[in-house]
C-alpha cells in the first residue's frame, strides 16, 4: 500500500519533528533520538504535578498530540505499536518532574505496564515522587482479567490534567485519575484494519462483516458480525455498553480509529445520540480522532458518569489542538426557509400517462447509478449516478402533490423540487432546463420545442455546446430526432453518448480538470445517462405525449 512516508524506520522521529515544527514553539524533544522519543513543554511550571503518558506510536494524535497546557506534560513515544523503552520514560520523568511529583497514566498492555513502572522505581530512586494508573477501560473481552486500555484514557488526560494544571497536588490529581478510570468504559468496531507502515495489510474482516470489540493495535476483535449499516453498528455498540451503565447522566467520546470520513463519523453521532442509551448521553467529546490504530476504518465509544467535577475537568480550556471539545447534545434545531424559498405549491392533480412516464424514468436513473457513478469516477468525482438517484427517489415521493394533468406546470413543479434535491451543478442546470420548458410551454410551443427552449436556456446559462463532453452531447441530438419518435431519440442519444468517449478535451463540467489519459474511451456520464433513460423507455414502450 502506498504511503507518504520515507524511511520506515525513520517515520516515527520525522513525524514527531514535523509536529514540533508546527507546534509554534510551545513544545520540544529530548535529545536521545532515535532510542528516546520524548515530546515535552516548553512552558511547564516544576511547581506543578507533571502527567506523563504514552505508548506506541501509530495512535496519533495520541499521545504527543495531546500535550500542552491543560493535558500532558510529557509524552513518550515508542515504536508503532511498542512500548518506549524503560530509559524513554525515564528521561520524561526527570525532564518533567519537580517537588510536586508526577502521574504516570498507562494503558493496560504489558509492555506498557513493565517498561512505565521500572522507570518509576527508577525516578523513586532518584528521590522523585511518581504515582502511576491503569486505564483498563475495555468492556468487549468480559472475562479477561486484565482490561486493555482504549480511548478512555484521553478522559483520563484532559480531566487530571485540569486539576493539575488547577494546582492539585500530587495524591489529588491521582484520585481524580483513578475515579475515572473506575467509571469508563470503552468499546470499538472497524470494518477493516490498519496499514502497518511497511507491511502487507491484513486482510482479516470479510466483505460484508464488521470486527466488534477491537483493540488499537491490530488485534483481533471479540467476533465478526454482519454489517449492515451505521444505525446497526452503533447498535451493537451500545447492547455492549448498556449493561455497564447506571441510572443518570453520561459524557460520550467518540472516537475516530484512523480513516473514517468525517461525513461517517457525524451519521454515527446522531445514531448514538438516537439510541437506547442517547437519552442518557448529555454531553459528547467528537467525534474526532483522538486514539486512532493507524488507518483502521473504525471507531470506539468511550462513557463516564457525569458530576459536576468531571464536567468541569472536561470543560477546562487546554492548548493542545487535538483535542476536540466536550459538548452538550441537543435536539436538532430546525428554522424556517427565508420569505422566497417558500413557494406556493401548485394545485396537485392526476394524469396515469404522466405518472407513469416520471416514475419510470425515476427507476430507470435509480438503476443506473452504480454504473454512472463508475463512469464519473473516471473524468470526476464518481458521484454522477447518485446525485440523480438521489433526485429521482425525491421526485418519486413527490408525485402525488405534482400538477400531472397541466404539462405547463409540471415542467415548472419538476424545476422547483430538482432545485431543492438535487445537488451540484447537475441539479441547477436540470432545474432550469425544466422551468424553462414550462415558460415555453405556457407560451404555446408543443413539447418538443419545450424541452428545445429548455436546453437552449441551460447552454447559455452553463456555456457547453455539443462536442464539449458534457450530457448536451446525447441531449441535443435526442431533442432534435424526437419529432421522428423515441426510437429515433435514444438512437441520436445513443450515438452522441459514445462519441464522448473519444473527447478528451472537455470544455466544460468537472472533467475539464481532468487530464486527457483518463477521459480517453469513456462515456461522460451526463451524457450516458440521457442515453440509457431513452433506451430504457424505449424497451418499455413509454412514450412523450402531452
Amino acid at each position: 500500500m502506498k504511503q507518504f512516508i520515507n524511511d520506515k524506520e525513520k517515520l516515527v522521529t520525522e513525524a514527531i519533528d514535523g509536529a514540533l515544527r508546527t507546534s509554534g514553539g510551545r513544545l520540544a524533544r529530548l535529545d536521545g533520538y532515535p532510542h528516546i522519543k520524548v515530546v515535552v513543554r516548553t512552558d511547564w511550571d516544576r511547581s506543578k504535578v507533571s502527567l506523563v503518558s504514552g505508548g506506541g506510536s501509530g495512535h496519533e494524535p495520541s499521545h504527543a498530540g495531546f500535550v500542552g497546557k491543560g493535558m500532558l506534560t510529557a509524552a513518550i513515544c515508542g515504536d508503532v505499536f511498542a512500548s518506549p523503552s524503560v530509559d524513554a520514560v525515564l528521561a520524561g520523568i526527570l525532564a518533567v518532574t519537580g517537588p510536586a511529583g508526577c502521574l504516570l497514566i498507562v494503558k493496560n498492555y504489558t509492555g506498557d505496564r513493565l517498561n512505565f513502572g521500572l522507570a518509576a522505581e527508577r525516578a523513586r530512586a532518584f528521590g522523585l515522587e511518581v504515582s502511576m494508573v491503569i486505564v483498563d477501560d475495555d468492556i468487549a473481552l468480559p472475562n479477561l482479567p486484565q482490561s486493555r486500555g482504549l480511548a478512555g484514557t484521553l478522559f483520563v488526560h484532559k480531566i487530571a490534567g485540569a486539576v493539575a494544571e488547577s494546582g492539585g497536588n500530587l495524591e489529588t490529581v491521582t484520585n481524580v485519575a483513578k475515579q475515572v478510570i473506575d467509571g469508563v468504559i470503552s468499546i470499538g468496531m472497524s470494518l477493516d484494519t490498519g496499514t502497518v507502515p511497511g507491511s502487507p495489510k491484513e486482510d482479516r474482516i470479510a466483505d460484508g462483516k464488521a470486527e466488534l470489540g477491537l483493540g488499537i493495535h491490530g488485534e483481533a476483535g471479540v467476533e465478526q458480525v454482519n454489517f449492515e449499516g451505521a444505525k446497526q453498528a452503533i447498535n451493537m455498540v451500545v447492547d455492549r455498553l448498556a449493561p455497564h451503565i447506571t441510572a443518570g447522566s453520561y459524557v460520550a467520546l467518540l472516537n475516530n480509529l484512523g480513516s473514517a470520513t468525517g461525513l461517517e463519523m457525524s451519521v454515527l453521532a446522531d445514531e448514538l445520540a438516537r439510541s437506547i442509551i442517547g437519552g442518557q448521553i448529555t454531553h459528547l467529546v467528537g467525534p474526532a480522532a483522538m486514539m486512532t490504530s493507524l488507518d483502521m476504518h473504525g471507531f470506539s465509544i468511550s462513557l463516564l458518569p457525569l458530576s459536576e467535577t468531571i464536567l468541569a475537568g472536561l470543560n477546562a480550556s487546554v492548548v493542545p489542538t487535538a483535542w476536540p471539545g466536550c459538548y452538550a447534545v441537543s435536539e436538532v434545531k430546525i428554522l424556517p426557509l427565508p420569505d422566497g424559498l417558500t413557494q406556493i405549491p401548485p394545485m396537485p392533480s392526476k394524469n396515469k400517462h404522466a405518472e407513469s412516464l416520471i416514475r419510470k424514468c425515476c427507476e430507470i436513473l435509480i438503476a443506473s447509478e452504480g454504473v454512472l457513478n463508475g463512469l464519473d469516477a473516471k473524468s470526476g468525482d464518481g458521484d454522477t449516478g447518485s446525485t440523480l438517484a438521489t433526485a429521482s427517489r425525491s421526485l418519486i415521493k413527490a408525485l402525488d402533490r405534482l400538477p400531472l394533468a397541466n404539462w405547463t406546470q409540471l415542467y415548472r413543479a419538476i424545476g422547483l423540487e430538482l432545485s431543492q434535491t438535487m445537488g451540484g451543478s447537475s441539479g441547477v442546470l436540470l432545474a432550469i432546463f425544466f422551468t424553462a420548458a414550462g415558460d415555453a410551454s405556457a407560451s404555446g410551443l408543443d413539447y418538443v420545442a419545450a424541452l428545445k427552449a429548455g436546453l437552449a436556456r441551460i447552454q447559455q446559462v452553463g456555456g457547453a455546446r455539443p462536442g464539449d463532453r458534457t450530457m448536451i452531447d446525447a441531449l441535443a441530438p435526442a431533442l432534435e430526432a424526437l419529432p421522428s419518435g423515441l426510437e429515433a431519440a435514444a438512437t441520436a442519444a445513443r450515438k452522441g453518448a459514445d462519441l464522448t468517449a473519444a473527447i478528451v478535451r472537455a470544455k466544460a463540467g468537472r472533467a475539464s480538470y481532468v487530464s486527457e489519459s483518463h477521459l480517453a474511451g469513456h462515456n461522460d456520464p451526463g451524457a450516458e445517462a440521457v442515453a440509457r433513460l431513452l433506451e430504457e423507455l424505449v424497451q418499455t414502450r413509454s412514450t412523450f405525449k402531452e
